[in-house]
């Protein structure tokens, strides 16, 4: 006969006992009821500040639907009838064979004036986060009582909202239970570094209400000090939540909880209790890892085991503010004779102790702050031998025996993940098994599924021994461009020179500028001209538009979808008359206004930006365009509104800065118009919806998309790309396509459809904040300039004649169109054709009659050398073009010819690096020389490749310095 369970509860540990009750209840044992007092079911309190980061409540939720599972949802027990073994609620009864306490803890406030005012609240429920979200609007400050795990959360939180944030912490450091006190100094600096200020060794006596009564005003503190705060969150700890067990007469212990045996059952058979609210031998847990613990004791009592619980593992490893943080074992070294191994760093503000046996072989415990990489082998070896020397475990560069902190050295009963207590040789029987990767593991073995921190170990017994390839971004950052986005995120960090001063060395090049300054831009770091920033940008990215062969601009506005109205074509119409523009429609359903002078940039701009318009981005690594036909508006194969959800997706990803371009585009049939296949991702309406394509791109080495998803939903369609482009972002080299990305990915098109779909790596909710923090903060940075006086005055062609065009810039028309003036021995739209020409024996190529080009023969252009510019030079030209591709036929790559104006040169030698086409293009590159097309300003984003700055005007003719970035498979 089925037995009725009640579960008084629906937190973490309630939600995972009803789990692993019904997964071991193959019979039907027992009908469970769920009594929860929240009005929404179970979610993750361990990542309860995500919701500030943008997850929302339905991603954080753990809650799956079982018919065999009857949930209450805002029901709480108020009272136990233990003789008639019922569970009573406002709504009614409740019998029970069985019943389990998962009651969990509440905030401990202490008793403090002015604690019950407006304004003051607790950390704990996402109620409680949505109240602190809507009363942060429009104050200024905020003040957080408690410096430990949960206080430093909230006053994450606080920051993230916006305001000025304090900390008051009674004990003499932050996190006192979890770091000792040289752990707690360094952790302190790194909080007060990002802008929150510490207040320790004091504490809050009251907290005062403003003279009108509208708000607070502030806290007193006991050291006779005050803060101002307009909001104030106690995190001062918690307490286990007994009420209705006190009351019901079960025995609880001296400091609270309801105490229990290690089968985790109280004073009545009937009843158990589980997590924070349980006291085993007079202690309560306040971490999930436990309380999960007791959860499977609990479920295996129930069905007849004899399961009990072994004690817990307080083991923690978190990021605070962005500074990894780890405790585990002896932490505090309280064992009798042990001994403190500790490393300090305060350049690199890394902080690590270990505490060892009286003998120095065995590890009890330690602390980790800054740099908690070791802290999964570490916390492993606990209690047994140590897996190398001291300083190597804590500083492995410096440790001269370099046996490191391996997974091999663990023997086969350490456990590797303590929040569900998986040992390694179970994730070793796992792989042997089939489990070939991270989320076969997760869902055969449970290791890796709550916390993460164990996930680098699971990947480490994965590995499979190889040769390591260095994935340094340049000489100057020994990390790659994935691990440099990670630190920036991670630490908050906001300037290249901070980064460069942290985690590299020198000044920085032109690859790691680029990278770093789409980076800075990927993370939302504003305005990307303001500050060091503007010095990092490409010639494009300074000036927000396209710098042609000429020395002038092009400008792009964004078109989203190709859909324009008559009025805003006109605008153009009328900018590109009154600037006298050249005009050509792109081939990404934009148009693209071409011969504007430096000066003129801002004036466009504001014509423009005034119509509606914003930029195009067309100077950036990001989106470009989301291309559309007509769809089911008006053509009668459409399927599904294409040019709706184009322009709904170029709106939402417009600005999103990244590895490189990005081009997307909406078909609304399978005829395909759009080209969606030859997309970064592209999609393609069906009948149930929308197909989604990604990995494509044109270019030297066109490649198709391939299909991702079949028939998704809006909404569907629009998650996964969010995820996409964001995983991309996240991960992808330097000047990495999409489709490059993706072959280079381990897995490949699988691997990254776990990701995204099925959330393999457990990041899905940080990548959908992500996105969501890019859609909400914005800007056009069009309109960021020309709303700024200051920002305007640095698009000049001279600084000394700011209001002078640049003499060397002439135009003639040609087919009724503005076109580049140029001399007529070389016109610019003349073709060199090299099967035209003979060779006359001294391997030199001519173009027309007069104009020699020193080349190297047949052979010219040809092998690894002339990628980098070490073929022929033009001596006789003052500006060059790029390349022309010879003839497939018998395979030989560009000859650096084209076209150009003469000027001639008094030394050959001195020429222009030549350039190459071809499966491996490389561009030519132009030497830097005095009074060549004037001198360049410090400062003022000059002496770096692949920049531009403003110039002195002298009689020189402009030239733009440097070639543009292409990835290195040839993908412009």
């Amino acid at each position: 006969m089925t037995a009725n369970l009640v579960v008084v509860g629906n937190g973490m540990v309630g939600q995972r006992f009803v789990e692993a009750l019904r997964s071991r209840d193959t019979s039907g044992e027992w009908r469970v009821t769920v009594l929860a007092e929240e009005g929404r079911p179970a979610y993750d309190r361990v990542r309860l500040s995500a919701f500030f980061d943008g997850v929302s409540a339905e991603e954080l939720s753990l809650h799956t639907p079982d018919d065999g599972v009857d949930l209450r949802l805002g029901e709480p027990v108020v009272h136990i009838d233990r003789e008639r073994r019922v569970a009573v609620t406002g709504d009614g009864e409740y019998p029970y064979d069985a019943l389990v306490f998962a009651t969990g803890s509440y905030p401990f406030v202490p008793p403090v004036d002015g604690a019950d005012l407006r304004g003051v609240f607790v950390y704990r429920t996402l109620d409680d986060l949505e109240a602190i979200r809507d009363h942060a609007k429009g104050r200024r400050t905020g003040a957080v009582i408690g410096g430990g795990l949960l206080g430093l959360e909230a006053a994450n939180a606080l920051r993230l909202l916006g305001l000025t944030t304090h900390v008051v912490e009674f004990a003499p450091r932050l996190m006192p239970v979890q770091v000792d006190e040289a752990g707690g100094s360094m952790l302190r600096r790194y909080v007060e570094e990002i802008g929150v200020k510490v207040h320790t060794g004091t504490a809050t006596t009251a907290i005062r209400p403003r003279n009108d009564g509208d708000g607070l005003y502030g806290l007193t503190l006991s050291d006779g000090s005050w803060i101002q705060a307009d909001l104030v969150v106690v995190a001062a700890g918690i307490r286990p939540r007994d009420d209705v067990a006190r009351a019901a007469g079960l025995d609880v212990g001296e400091r609270g909880g309801i105490t229990v045996d290690s089968a985790c059952r109280t004073s009545d058979e009937r009843i158990w209790a589980i997590g924070e609210c349980a006291a085993v031998e007079g202690r309560c847990y306040g971490l999930v890892a436990p309380g999960y613990a007791m959860a499977e004791v609990v479920a295996d009592r129930l069905l007849g085991g004899q399961a009990t619980f072994p004690g817990a593992d307080m083991s923690t490893k978190l990021k605070l503010l962005g500074v990894d943080v780890a405790s585990f074992g002896d932490a505090h070294g309280t064992t009798e004779g042990c001994l403190d191994v500790t490393f300090t760093d305060p350049a690199t503000r890394v902080y690590a102790k270990l505490v060892l046996s009286d003998d120095a072989k065995t590890l009890l415990g330690g602390v980790l702050v800054g740099d908690a990489s070791a802290y999964p082998t570490l916390r492993a070896s606990v209690g047994g031998p140590l897996p190398g020397a001291p300083l190597a475990l804590l500083a492995p560069e410096s440790g001269g025996s370099g046996t490191g902190a391996g997974i091999a050295a663990l023997p086969g009963g350490a456990q590797v993940c303590s929040c569900n207590a998986v040992t390694k040789d179970q994730i070793v029987g796992a792989i042997h098994e089939g489990c070939t990767d991270v989320a076969a593991i997760k869902a055969c073995t449970r290791a890796g599924t709550s916390c993460g921190s164990c996930v680098p170990m699971l990947k480490q017994l994965l590995a499979v021994s190889g040769v390591q390839l260095s994935k340094a971004l340049c000489e100057h950052f020994d990390h790659s461009r994935q691990e440099l986005f990670e630190i920036v995120r991670a630490r908050g960090i906001r300037t290249f020179s901070q980064l460069v001063t942290e985690h590299g060395q020198g000044r920085g090049c032109d690859i790691c500028k680029p990278a770093v300054a789409s980076i800075l831009a990927s993370l939302g770091n504003g305005y990307v001209l303001d500050g060091e920033q503007a010095t990092l940008q490409d010639t494009n990215d300074h000036f927000l538009a396209n710098i042609q062969r000429d020395g002038t601009y092009s400008v792009v506005p964004r078109i989203p979808g190709g859909e324009i109205t008559p009025d805003k074509l006109i605008v153009i119409g009328e900018v590109a008359r009154d600037f006298n523009l050249y005009t050509k429609i792109t081939g990404g359903q934009r148009i693209d206004l071409f011969g504007a002078r430096v000066e003129q940039l801002p004036q466009i701009w504001r014509r423009l930006v005034d119509a509606g318009f914003e930029s195009g981005h067309a100077y950036g690594k990001a989106l470009r365009t989301v291309k559309s036909c007509v769809g089911s508006t008006w053509c009668r194969y459409g399927v599904q509104d294409s040019v709706g959800l184009a322009v709904a997706l170029e709106l939402r990803y417009r600005g999103l800065r990244a590895p490189h371009k990005i081009k997307s585009a909406v078909s609304g049939c399978a005829r395909e118009c759009a080209e969606a296949r030859s997309k970064d991702f592209g999609i393609i309406a069906t009948d149930n919806g929308w197909n989604l394509y990604v990995g494509g791109n044109g270019g030297f080495r066109p490649r198709h998309a391939d299909l991702f998803a079949s028939d998704l939903s809006t909404e569907e369609l629009v998650r996964y790309v969010d995820r996409f482009l964001m995983f991309y972002i996240r991960t992808a080299d330097r000047l990495q396509r999409t489709a490059a990305w993706i072959e280079a990915m381990d897995g490949g098109l699988d691997h990254l459809r776990a990701v995204i779909v099925d959330d393999s790596l457990g990041i899905c909710a940080d990548l959908d904040a992500a996105m969501a923090r890019h859609v909400d903060s914005y800007e056009d940075e069009w309109r960021a300039t020309v709303e700024d006086p200051e920002r305007v005055r640095r698009f000049t062609s001279f600084v000394n004649a700011p209001d002078t065009p640049d003499p060397s810039i002439t135009f003639e028309v040609e087919r009724a169109s503005r076109c580049r003036h140029l001399a007529s021995a070389a016109p610019w739209c003349s073709v060199y054709r090299p099967w035209e020409y003979a060779d006359d024996g001294h391997n030199d190529r001519t173009l027309g009659s007069d104009l020699p080009v020193r080349g190297g023969g047949a052979r010219a252009g040809r092998g690894r050398a002339r990628r980098r510019g070490a073929g022929g030079h033009l001596p006789h030209v003052r500006r060059w073009s790029i390349r022309h591709r010879q003839p497939r036929p018998d395979r030989r790559r560009a000859r650096d010819v084209a076209r150009h104006r003469r000027q001639p040169r008094r030394r050959a030698d001195r020429g222009v690096p030549a350039a190459q086409g071809g499966v491996q293009p490389a561009h030519g590159r132009v030497p830097r020389r005095a009074g060549r097309s004037g001198a360049h300003l410090p400062g003022a984003g000059a002496g770096r490749h692949g920049r531009s700055g403003r110039r002195l005007m002298t009689s020189a003719p402009f030239e733009p310095r440097g070639r543009p970035q292409r990835s290195e498979d040839g993908r412009e």
